[in-house]
């Protein structure tokens, strides 16, 4: 029994690889049927291509606004978003300890003066006893020190004066240019100091956007080098313009230009940043939010193959190319990182003008397999 099994096993796996054989040669064209695939010739062509990085977005000026004095929250006259004009009043501040200072500074000098009328005359009075000999010449400098004395008293009353003033005026809150109101930490009643954690808001001039991205230091040498010669000043002015993409997945209306690169790299990240300014006359962009820049740049004759005709095998990228018979050979190839689309490679290598690839539907290709082009 042992035996008869045995010999009907092997039989069975004999007549399965014969099967298998026929199926190949009908496949790969043993007895002529040979499968038809889509096949691509190689041409050189422009490729667009874009790379996407991450950009957060500042108005071309944030200020934050901060008291100058202490005192307590009176009036807000603005709200969160609200479009403000330069020197429009944004906040009052209580702060009564300063209107009394200016009206003592008033007393003050008042008194000054009087006090140096006082010191004239006594000058003025000692000068003829010097000449007559009544009096000595020391009691006239004396009296001419004195004289110094109180206008300089004078001076520092009239300085304490517009001190308190000053003061008196960082009261009053307002708008250092057009701009946006952002985020109001605090309400009516808070006590507010120039060492306050928080501002008291923030304004942004927002008719244009300011977008900061970094490319790593590889990057950024592929960057200068694709320039040729030209300066960073030369290769910036000849860049395309970049676009926008928003949080919301769509393309703002509007494209930008790259205006300036740091003027070195990060030694913490390994990186470069990069500025991008877009014109923001709908107000859609605000400081603050997030989105997507798109670099594009254009490859004069490049090779481009879909990419799902390529494959992945051990972290390398091949492609199945057919010679004149049709028979088909996986071919390795290097890509470029950027692409023109979601569709497409760039090869830098492993192929040239004139060859021809499989452009889809290679799961069922195998090495030396033949097709019908």
């Amino acid at each position: 029994m042992k035996k008869t099994s045995t010999f009907l096993g092997l039989t069975t796996i004999a007549l399965l690889w014969a099967c298998q054989d026929k199926k190949q040669e009908g496949e790969w064209g043993g007895d002529g049927q040979v499968e038809q695939y889509p096949v691509l010739s190689i041409k050189t062509e422009q490729a667009n291509l874009f790379t996407d990085y991450p950009v957060v977005l500042q108005g071309i000026k944030d200020v934050e606004l901060r008291p100058k004095i202490d005192g307590f929250v009176e009036t807000i006259y603005v709200d969160e978003g609200q479009t403000v004009k330069k020197g429009q009043p944004l906040f009052k501040i209580y702060a009564p300890q300063y209107h009394e200072e200016s009206v003592a500074a008033v007393a003050s000098i008042k008194n000054a003066e009087a006090e140096l009328n006082n010191a004239r005359m006594q000058v003025a009075k000692a000068k003829p006893l010097v000449n007559e000999g009544i009096i000595s010449n020391y009691e006239l400098e004396s009296a001419e020190y004195a004289l110094r004395s109180k206008e300089a008293q004078l001076a520092q009353a009239k300085a304490n004066l517009n001190s308190a003033q000053a003061n008196v005026g960082y009261t009053q809150v307002v708008a250092p240019f057009d701009g946006v109101i952002g985020l109001i930490p605090y309400k009516v009643g808070a006590l507010v100091s120039s060492a306050s954690p928080e501002p008291l808001t923030t304004v942004s001039e927002i008719g244009s956007i300011n977008a900061y991205f970094s490319m790593n230091e590889k990057e950024f040498i592929d960057f200068m080098q694709k320039g040729g010669e030209q300066t960073l000043e030369q290769r910036l002015a000849s860049m395309p313009e970049v676009s926008l993409l928003l949080a919301n997945g769509s393309e703002y209306n509007q494209k930008g230009k790259i205006n300036t690169v740091s003027g070195q790299v990060d030694p913490r990240t390994g990186s470069v940043n990069f500025r991008a300014v877009f014109t923001n006359p709908q107000g859609i962009l605000r400081s603050g939010n997030s989105a997507t820049i798109r670099v594009h740049e254009s490859v004069s004759e490049a090779i481009l193959v879909p990419q799902k005709a390529t494959f992945e095998v051990q972290g390398k990228r091949f492609i199945y190319v057919a010679n004149a018979e049709g028979v088909v050979t996986s071919t390795e190839i290097t890509i470029m990182e950027k692409v023109p689309s979601s569709q497409y490679f760039v090869v830098t290598n492993g192929l040239k003008p004139g060859d021809k690839i499989v452009s889809a539907d290679i799961g069922g290709l195998r090495e030396g397999m033949k097709i019908k082009m």
